[in-house]
């Protein structure tokens, strides 16, 4: 065929942009996101690039308007009058708003200083010592990595994760990584206590006997969490955790001082600020998936900073990905002719395993789930 001087002729051009490749490049570092702040990074890989619609919502608001609720746990199971109005405290900020923080919980103060300190220990050891302990493997007693999702989503966030299985089968502790394996067991200890609280008093709320939630086996896996969020050159243009609900049943979140989560409530994004000596409570999915929408599982997210780093150890009451033979829907007694089941039964594993798949990519993964 001959083509004329004036017809355009099909050019097959090289892409500018090998997206995969950047990924396995930095995903074989096994430094994670510290290494690129490490090495001085004044510019972030487009990896890490977010959509500017995802920063939307961020315009000023009325702080005193909404306010996350804080519960004052002190003397809880002392007092019957003070404990039926914890409970609907408890309830009101389950429905209304998925997340509160609770202070008098019976976690001393040293030993939540000590928890931080343990996970900034783990990341500023050795960029070697850190390599041969990066992993993606799950069966191990803790994975550690950059982004959970990091060949799924997306965009990738500016964070990288500890996360260490603790019940129902407690780790050898040999297997911990040193540099915080004793803090992290004392610290969980104490985590898993405060959950059994957390628990009865969410079991009470639903109108349930107090142990109703842990028989059923809401308590059963305890996974625990500690991210790290080094400060950010570029920080308006990725996040450090993208939008998402929680794939556990609960979380109980200690976070440092610096102020970076965010919650939507009302189609806004309001600021979970920093209370010296406090925990973030938040309903996960299962939780809401059981409670048949009683309590909410909202999103949340992460905003990365120009200050850091920052961290936060976040105990997930979840199994994760490991196989139970437990199956959940939601609980018979909330259910009725005028209030009929929701979701379709699950096992954790299978919840997670989908929400895994998924990754975070803004979109709740109960909508898999719903009948």
């Amino acid at each position: 065929m001959v083509v004329s001087s004036t017809e355009e002729v099909p050019v097959t051009l090289k892409p500018d942009y090998d997206r995969e490749s950047v990924l396995k490049a930095f995903e074989e570092t096994k430094l994670g996101v510290k290494g690129l702040v490490d090495a001085g990074v004044a510019k972030i890989p487009r990896i890490f690039h977010h959509p500017r619609d995802e920063f939307e919502n961020d315009t000023e608001l009325d702080k005193t308007e909404f306010s996350i609720p804080v519960i004052d746990l002190e003397d809880v199971n002392k007092d019957p009058t003070k404990h039926n109005g914890i409970v609907e405290k408890v309830r009101e900020a389950s429905e209304q708003w998925g997340f509160f923080q609770v202070v008098n919980h019976g976690i001393p103060v040293s030993v939540l200083e000590e928890m931080k300190n343990g996970i900034h220990r783990f990341y500023d050891q050795d960029a070697e010592v850190r390599k041969e302990l990066y992993t993606r493997d799950h069966r191990r007693s803790y994975v550690y990595y950059s982004n959970f999702d990091l060949f799924r989503a997306p965009a990738a966030n500016w964070r990288d994760t500890l996360l260490c299985y603790m019940a129902p089968n407690p780790p050898n502790p040999d297997d911990l990584p040193e540099a915080c394996r004793d803090i992290l067991l004392e610290y969980s200890k104490h985590a898993m206590k405060v959950g059994d609280l957390l628990f009865e008093l969410l079991s009470e709320a639903l109108g349930l006997k107090p142990n109703h939630l842990e028989d059923a086996g809401c308590t059963e896996g305890v996974v625990a969490i500690g991210n790290y969020y080094p400060a950010c050159p570029e920080p308006e243009l990725t996040l450090g955790t993208s939008r998402h609900n929680d794939n556990d049943f609960l979380t109980v979140l200690l976070q440092d001082h610096i102020s970076a989560l965010q919650v939507l409530h009302k189609n806004k994004w309001i600021d979970v600020p920093p209370v010296p000596g406090a925990l973030v409570v938040n309903i996960g999915d299962l939780l809401q998936l059981i409670s048949n929408d009683r309590f909410v599982s909202v999103e949340h997210r992460v905003l990365a900073n120009h200050i850091g780093p920052r961290v936060s150890i976040a105990t997930f009451f979840s199994t994760g990905v490991r196989p139970t033979s437990k199956i959940f829907g939601p609980i018979k007694e909330l259910l009725s002719e005028d209030n009929p089941p929701k979701y379709r039964e699950t096992t954790v594993a299978e919840y997670v395993a989908h929400f895994y798949a998924k990754g975070l990519d803004g979109t709740s993964a109960l909508l898999h789930f719903k009948i």
